[in-house]
């Protein structure tokens, strides 16, 4: 599915942008997981909103968190603070067309791009723990119930590219050493034959 994405802060967000916004919130979040909870809370301000339009009309949301005002830890990292990603939606007549993953891939590269290279941590409904592992997503700590819904802690952690790097397949060091030592030996081989030429001509 082709939508068009955008970010905004809370302060850039128009009357209709946000009304559209909790009204598809309430929608999934409440509406059709039948749970009865305060969606609107006073983090929405703090928050970056990534809306998916298609043809001008919301299809998709979720807002970041970032880490100043992001009060989830991660258990490996308990000393640092990190953005979030939550409030993942998709409307019910858009699902199945890649339009989850499209939301947050565009999540992701936002924080990459805007708070450098920290991990990211999502609350995920457990249901949709395999989708946010396709993407990456470690589960952290035991299964938790929130607003009556089965909840696990989940980060996004960053890939150290130069420990990737500078990983040796195993028996790649005795491999060397048996090239060396047949390259040592072909040498020395080399060296007898052209001395035998040398003693038959003389």
């Amino acid at each position: 599915m082709t939508c068009e994405f955008s970010i905004k802060t809370f302060d850039e967000l128009t009357s209709v942008d946000l009304y559209h916004i909790l009204k598809a919130r309430s929608q999934v979040f409440v509406v059709e997981q039948h749970c009865a909870y305060q969606d609107m809370d006073e983090v929405d301000f703090d928050c970056l909103h990534l809306i998916a339009h298609k043809d001008e009309a919301l299809v998709g949301y979720c807002r970041i968190i970032g880490p100043k005002f992001n009060p989830k830890k991660s258990l490996e990292n308990s000393a640092h603070s990190m953005p979030a990603i939550g409030r993942v939606l998709v409307l019910s007549d858009h699902r199945g067309y890649g339009l989850a993953r499209q939301i947050m891939t565009h999540a992701i590269k936002y924080c990459r791009k805007k708070y450098g290279k920290k991990p990211i941590i999502i609350s995920a409904q457990t249901y949709l723990l395999s989708f946010y592992e396709s993407l990456g997503f470690v589960p952290e700590g035991p299964v938790y119930l929130e607003d009556n819904i089965d909840h696990i802690t989940m980060v996004l952690p960053i890939l150290k590219k130069g420990k990737a790097k500078s990983q040796k397949p195993a028996g790649s060091e005795s491999s060397g050493f048996v090239t060396k030592l047949l390259s040592f030996l072909l040498l020395i081989l080399s060296l007898l034959f052209i001395a035998g030429l040398i003693y038959l001509m003389t």
